[in-house]
């Protein structure tokens, strides 16, 4: 993907904000480190949401030559110019977002100040996106006590962003773009398989909750609105690749064995065959339930392009041992664009310069890459070809 230079409609470099996240962890520093790589500015601009002195902070720390131009309002960020150009320095655009307190919750440990930033830079970016002021929004990871600490009794980004606009039928999709080349296997690591030609995308049907509470929460209607969702996800990044073949969804099992035909639970049978049924009948290339030990190895080698998971952690390691940082979190469901690094805050290396940004780098690049679709085509649920 790092290879298609994105427009938008208007034949414009798609407009991205990326939200600082909590700054006691490495989120500043993965942005900077992002920038800095050079390796975003022919496919977006960027428009950092949060404090210019963290960044610089951040910047300096990690000894890069980065400028931050702090903006009071959006409407100083002049869409003529790039928010970054490649020079002896870098130069971002920042929109001071959050209170000077914030300026010194920079230690690595859970301080509300920085949940309280992480919060105020996500709902200034998500009202941007849903203004039409940005394209996409890719967000830096916030810490979820820190959050609670801060007031906001929020799971996570992602039921966060869906109460602010206003949607009841989302899900989070852990996505790994296809590599350039031979996307079977990393010419430097010799690592094997990560999808498909589209990559491959993870969706999960319960999401941040206890475990013992997943079991009320899976219904054949919340299945089925996830495969929906899965579908017509990949339908928008196979055709933002040229490729308008039919998206291929498995559908696992929750059960060891996936039940053993009742052994070891009925689920499959009473909730989840259902609504791999329902999705066939609607046009959907759907497939399940499969045990996912055996599921998710086929769905590396490029078999299916996007696996509905029954929940957080069946999805999540899975993924992310196949390529942690790279991957990338979508929200679907949203009628605005949003990715996300796929890891948090990580204080124990956190102002440290120790942070990897590529997970940072593919978020951005994927944000910029599905842009030219329209706002809402990650979000309808049953729009089948």
């Amino acid at each position: 993907m790092q290879n298609v230079q994105a427009r938008t409609s208007t034949g414009r470099k798609p407009r991205i904000a990326i939200t600082l996240g909590d700054p006691t962890g490495i989120g500043p520093e993965i942005i900077v480190k992002a920038i800095a790589s050079r390796k975003l500015a022919a496919h977006c601009d960027l428009l950092v949401v949060g404090r210019p002195s963290i960044l610089r902070l951040a910047a300096e720390s990690a000894h890069l030559k980065i400028d931050v131009n702090a903006l009071k309002s959006i409407d100083e960020w002049n869409p003529e110019n790039p928010c970054f150009q490649l020079n002896d320095r870098v130069t971002v655009a920042c929109l001071v977002t959050g209170s000077e307190e914030a300026d010194q919750a920079v230690e690595p440990k859970i301080d509300r100040r920085g949940g309280q930033l992480a919060f105020d830079c996500l709902c200034t970016a998500a009202h941007l996106a849903i203004a039409g002021h940005v394209s996409a929004l890719v967000t830096a990871p916030l810490h979820k006590v820190a959050l609670l600490e801060a007031g906001h009794d929020w799971p996570g980004h992602t039921e966060l962003l869906a109460s602010l606009c206003g949607v009841e039928d989302y899900a989070m999709m852990l996505y790994l773009p296809p590599r350039d080349g031979d996307n079977s296997v990393d010419a430097q690591s010799g690592a094997r398989h990560r999808g498909g030609i589209a990559g491959l995308g993870v969706v999960h049907v319960t999401l941040h909750m206890a475990l013992r509470d997943v079991f009320s929460h899976l219904t054949t209607s919340a299945i089925e609105d996830k495969i929906h969702l899965a579908h017509n996800a990949f339908l928008r990044i196979r055709t933002a690749m040229g490729n308008s073949d039919r998206p291929r969804i498995a559908v696992a099992a929750l059960n060891p064995h996936g039940g053993e035909g009742g052994r070891f639970g009925d689920e499959e049978q009473t909730l989840i065959a259902p609504a791999v049924h329902n999705a066939v009948a609607a046009g959907i290339h759907a497939f399940g339930p499969l045990p996912v030990d055996t599921l998710m190895p086929k769905a590396a080698a490029g078999a299916f392009d996007a696996v509905v998971a029954m929940y957080h952690d069946q999805g999540h390691i899975a993924l992310k041992l196949l390529d942690m940082f790279d991957a990338v979190n979508i929200t679907l469901g949203l009628p605005i664009l949003r990715t996300s690094v796929a890891h948090g805050t990580a204080h124990d290396i956190a102002w440290q310069n120790k942070a990897e940004a590529s997970g940072m780098v593919q978020a951005i690049l994927t944000a910029a890459r599905l842009s030219h679709c329209e706002p809402h085509a990650l979000a309808a649920k049953r729009l089948c070809p």
